[in-house]
């Protein structure tokens, strides 16, 4: 069976002599009171009829309710998170105001087995992190695209 696969993108923006990156804390009960490794790019999963690119313009929108700013995306290759879903990134500049993010949501039976549904935000928070910051909060795996951003950026 083939891995699920995502795409997304992550956006950064060049403050001072570093660039930072803006992410997403994930939304719902699991992630509630986490916050190392509770953050990701905005990314979504796509289909085998479906580009890579494509998928992580239409998910970003989706996850932030707001279309990526203009420009080339430049991809960051992929990584196999450790439920082995992969995940492809690219990196995009351009600036967002996290404000102006209205997330996307999802439903989910909570409490588990209490045969409520119940809608959560797929990313209930949304901000700027320098690069060592960034380190910290986000998922194990995905850290491996700041270590490639670095490379690209100017």
């Amino acid at each position: 069976m083939a891995p699920r696969r995502s795409a997304g993108i992550l956006l950064y923006r060049l403050a001072r002599e570093e660039p930072e990156v803006l992410l997403g804390h994930m939304g719902g009960p699991f992630w509630a009171r986490r916050d190392a490794g509770a953050w990701t790019i905005p990314k979504g999963e796509y289909g085998a009829g479906e580009e890579p690119e494509a998928a992580a313009r239409r998910e970003f929108e989706e996850e932030l309710g707001v279309a990526p700013p203009e420009g080339d995306l430049v991809p960051l290759g992929d990584v196999r998170q450790s439920g082995g879903k992969v995940v492809t990134a690219f990196a995009l500049c351009g600036d967002l105001d996290p404000a102006a993010v209205v997330p996307g949501t999802f439903t989910l039976e909570w409490p588990r087995g209490s045969g409520v549904t119940r809608e959560f935000p797929e990313l209930d928070r949304v901000a700027w992190f320098d690069l060592s910051r960034a380190s910290e909060a986000l998922v194990v795996a995905q850290r491996r695209f700041l270590d490639r951003l670095s490379v690209k950026s100017p």
